[in-house]
């Protein structure tokens, strides 16, 4: 039986290149993402593609200054389309583009190598407790403009700090070495970083192992934030689409972060997974 739909109403394919997942990773910031496709932004990024049945691609610029500039806006030559179209984490309130749904929340940590004295350490403000003369001993790596260096200045540890930079300009280098590499070899002996950072390597840790404290919020000293993803301003269909699989996939976003050990906290700042 011959269709009554007129060419003008059979609806349009969608253009192909609306079938690829574009987006925006590091190529070396575990445990976030690698060009080995072992970060957890690897993985969600793989199952949103999964989810929408279509193609994934990938822009690999490392996550230091000018990296929206040379992913997110960067247009092709000759073209309409960009490098990539999804930034897969970003802080609420992130301003260089529109943020979808926050699909985890988390906290900084404070971490330390078990036997070597702190193991009673169970919140950052015990490290206070130690013995004075001890505590002027310490070096502690922290990164700059961080919120933690807030913390320290308040606790008169500031000539403790051994402090790093965020934005080295060395693509090699990435902020978990101030765990993987400097805390474990004895060159700092507590690194205060972000929780997903300070949670991974403490469930990956074997042959020296690590603990991982998070923080609460204080008045006026907030130490928790919720992470979304980024899209370009003016692309709402594309960030509702991202906002409903975020949604439809929380459980299994939730177990990849489980997974690396990401420290998740609630809204009130609580801990809902241990590292340890």
């Amino acid at each position: 039986m011959a269709s009554n739909l007129t060419m003008a109403e059979v609806p349009a394919p969608e253009p192909e290149h609306e079938k690829v997942l574009r987006v925006c990773q590091d190529p070396n910031n575990m445990p976030f993402s690698n060009q080995k496709l072992m970060g957890f932004e690897n993985k969600i990024a793989a199952l949103f593609a999964k989810e929408l049945g279509w193609k994934i691609e990938y822009t690999w610029y490392p996550q230091r200054m000018g990296y929206v500039r040379n992913t997110l806006k960067k247009k092709l030559p000759d073209s309409d389309q960009y490098e990539c179209d999804l930034v897969t984490g970003v802080a609420v309130g992130f301003d260089l583009g529109a943020t979808t749904r926050p699909y985890y929340h988390s906290t900084y940590s404070m971490a330390y190598v078990k036997g070597k004295g702190f193991d009673d350490i169970k919140t950052p403000d015990d490290l206070l407790k130690l013995d004075p003369a001890r505590l002027k001993t310490l070096r502690l790596g922290v990164f700059g403009r961080s919120p933690v260096v807030d913390w320290m200045l308040k606790n008169g540890l500031a000539d403790q700090m051994v402090s790093y930079q965020t934005q080295t300009g060395d693509p090699a280098q990435y902020p978990g070495e101030m765990v993987e590499k400097d805390l474990t070899s004895g060159k700092i002996d507590v690194a205060f970083v972000w929780g997903p950072i300070g949670g991974y390597f403490a469930k990956k840790a074997t042959t020296v192992p690590i603990a991982a404290i998070p923080f609460k919020s204080q008045p006026n000293m907030r130490m928790d934030f919720s992470i979304a993803m980024g899209v370009r301003y003016g692309e709402k269909g594309f960030k509702d689409r991202i906002d409903q699989l975020i949604a439809k996939n929380q459980p299994q976003i939730t177990a990849i972060l489980r997974e690396y050990g990401v420290l998740l906290v609630d809204d009130q700042g609580n801990l809902l997974v241990s590292a340890n």
